[in-house]
């Protein structure tokens, strides 16, 4: 049994029925290189069960505890049905790419049972007019609770699902599945008091392992080594109330061209690239419509603070940063170079103030209060009301370099797919995998009703930030130090020191 920490508790807390919190993706599969060039449901069904035992996540569901006195737990389910979560489905012809895409913004829109283990997988067929896509290949949709996973978490389910190899054998479990005994009303309010008692120990703990961060951080900002982004959000479109209907879309790009592109501005990264991708996007979106501010966007970017030791643990283990995506500048590479140097600065704030213990501090949100205020958020309307603290997430889910199979079959591509909620109505999920990387978004159908628009604005946005590029030379490297011998000076005469009355050194935290 393990508890959900302040920051799983809140994806709990900020679902409502327009909100649903789960992250998933759309996962391409080409049956030719299984058996017989063929996957049956019964074969995926056999196939998830024999990997069951690699990730917590698929047999675990949500103890609460009476009133609300403390956060949830993870329990195992002593009911669990693989194929209550396992769905089935079929596009109808010709199962292009734009059917494909309603039909996962459906699936998505929809939320996860609460009651049950919070994951779903829908297999559709009928993939046979995908550009790029074999013919006769399939998809899936997955479906898992924000609350359960972030995005390394999220790697460590599908390498349960995915193999290097088409046979994929691999280990069965040490020992049959039992499932844990399930705690009482009574036992769950004793932890509750165990850790509402701990709860300043905890608290004195983490303060103490951030005063230095934090002194770093007022340190930097005062002397104007560092800046915010806080205050400087412009309201858009994408920062309004959300409805129940999603839409999604998304373009595949070669990770050697986004490469080749970071190498012409000097020290910048393929995230870089991608935020100023996206950025050229929303602001031809935007400009479309007579809407694009005269400030900059600004994206929030999750950080992984996950430790080595933390790996097929449930829960989220993020901090986060923000970066001004340049939507004011019309030149791309312009844009590409201004990103870079937000996202140095934007680093640089987060390293000083300590990612790891600024997310720790999430587990001392007051459970019922937390519960409260995300329900007021919502009815009261407060997204219309106050300025937005960004104006969209991308986050980089990095993927394996080959390619992956499950059940034989062998992973064509991936896009993701995320939340929105009131204030924040568009993500951009960004997946790596056997040398592509795929952009994709999920909005709310009412913030973005013509979604294949918005995606050939970002598959736009890349070309000409691409033709922008070639025209830059690769800068040259830096020439390294040559190091000179030196030569060895006579040792000087040793003198006897000079009394001297004792002196009083001040060093100052900053240093």
């Amino acid at each position: 049994m393990e508890q959900l920490s302040g920051m799983d508790s809140a994806f709990l807390y900020l679902e409502t029925p327009r909100t649903p919190m789960h992250i998933g993706s759309i996962a391409i599969y080409d049956p030719s290189t299984a058996p017989n060039s063929f996957v049956r449901f019964k074969d995926i069904l056999t196939f998830i069960e024999s990997r069951l035992h690699l990730a917590k996540s698929f047999r675990r569901k949500l103890a609460n505890v009476p009133l609300s006195l403390d956060y949830p737990y993870w329990i195992d389910d002593p009911d669990f049905d693989l194929e209550y979560h396992v769905r089935h489905i079929a596009l109808p012809q010709p199962g292009d790419w734009r059917q494909l895409c309603i039909q996962a913004a459906r699936l998505h829109s929809r939320p996860v049972d609460l009651s049950k283990p919070l994951w779903e997988f829908t297999v559709i067929e009928g993939l046979n007019n995908v550009p790029g896509v074999p013919k006769g290949s399939y998809a899936i949709v997955s479906k898992i609770h924000h609350a359960a996973i972030d995005g390394v978490s999220g790697v460590d389910i599908a390498n349960a699902v995915h193999s290097l190899d088409p046979a994929g054998v691999i280990a069965g479990p040490d020992r049959p599945w039992i499932p844990e005994r399930t705690p009482t009303s009574v036992e769950l309010l004793a932890r509750a008091q165990v850790n509402t008692a701990m709860t300043p120990l905890r608290l004195a703990r983490t303060v103490a392992k951030s005063v230095p961060g934090i002194a770093r951080m007022i340190g930097g900002l005062a002397r104007g080594k560092l800046h915010t982004t806080f205050g400087k959000v412009p309201r858009t479109r994408f920062n309004g109330s959300v409805s129940t209907h999603r839409v999604v879309d998304g373009r595949d790009f070669s990770l050697a061209e986004i490469k080749d592109i970071r190498l012409r501005c000097e020290g910048a990264t393929v995230n870089d690239v991608v935020v100023a991708v996206v950025g050229g996007a929303m602001r031809k979106y935007l400009k479309g419509r007579n809407e694009l501010p005269r400030e900059s966007l600004v994206c929030m970017a999750p950080i992984s603070v996950r430790q080595p030791g933390e790996k097929n643990t449930l829960g989220n283990q993020v901090s986060a940063m923000t970066i001004p995506i340049g939507t004011h500048i019309a030149d791309p590479f312009g844009r590409l170079q201004f990103v870079h140097e937000e996202a140095q600065a934007s680093k640089a704030l987060t390293n000083a103030a300590g990612a790891r213990q600024m997310a720790d501090y999430s587990s001392f949100m007051p459970s019922t209060l937390t519960g409260l205020a995300a329900r007021l958020y919502v009815r009261l309307g407060m997204a219309n009301r106050i300025a937005p603290m960004f104006n969209t997430v991308i986050t980089n889910i990095p993927g394996p370099p080959v390619p992956l199979y499950m059940n034989g079959a062998r992973l064509v591509t991936q896009y993701g797919l995320g939340p929105v909620f009131e204030g924040m109505g568009i993500i951009h999920p960004v997946f790596s995998y056997c040398g592509r990387i795929t952009i994709s978004f999920t909005s709310d159908r009412s913030i973005i009703p013509d979604p294949e628009v918005y995606a050939e604005y970002i598959q736009e946005s890349f070309e000409e930030l691409k033709a922008a590029a070639m025209k830059k030379p690769v800068p040259a490297p830096k020439a390294e130090p040559v190091a000179v011998a030196a030569v060895a000076a006579p040792a000087p005469k040793k003198r006897r020191p000079a009394k001297r009355k004792p002196k009083l050194t001040i060093v100052s935290a900053a240093e």
